[in-house]
């Protein structure tokens, strides 16, 4: 734990989603909420058919979902997003003429029914 999920618009060509989620996970591992690095598992997807809103001009959008146990305060929660959005910010250089909407969310995920196992560690 925790889950993070990248998704990201076509086009945005420079965007280098390996480095991406270096630099995210480097955020996570720095906040201190989390026991090992190697608890942080993330994955980034390219979204080739998308739609923002309804204009005619050329839109495109990141949005990073981070899933974790439940348990944090929203306090905590707030300050991840906002390292997080950060970390996206700087993400660029962002194509000129695009419109481009960077989100995070965080979802907690019930303690309860959540399982994990680590298998060769």
């Amino acid at each position: 734990m925790p889950h993070l999920h990248m998704e990201y618009t076509a086009n945005l060509t420079e965007l280098n989603a390996d480095v991406a989620l270096l630099r995210l996970n480097n955020a996570l591992v720095a906040s201190g909420q989390f026991a090992a690095e190697f608890d942080i598992k993330s994955r980034a997807v390219k979204i080739e058919t998308f739609r923002v809103g309804t204009g005619i001009g050329e839109r495109g959008f990141v949005h990073v979902k981070l899933a974790l146990l439940s348990g944090r305060s929203p306090e905590i929660k707030k300050q991840l997003a906002d390292n997080l959005l950060a970390v996206v910010q700087e993400l660029g250089p962002w194509p000129a003429g695009v419109s481009v909407q960077l989100c995070v969310e965080i979802l907690d995920i019930d303690r309860g029914p959540y399982a994990k196992a680590a298998i060769g560690l």
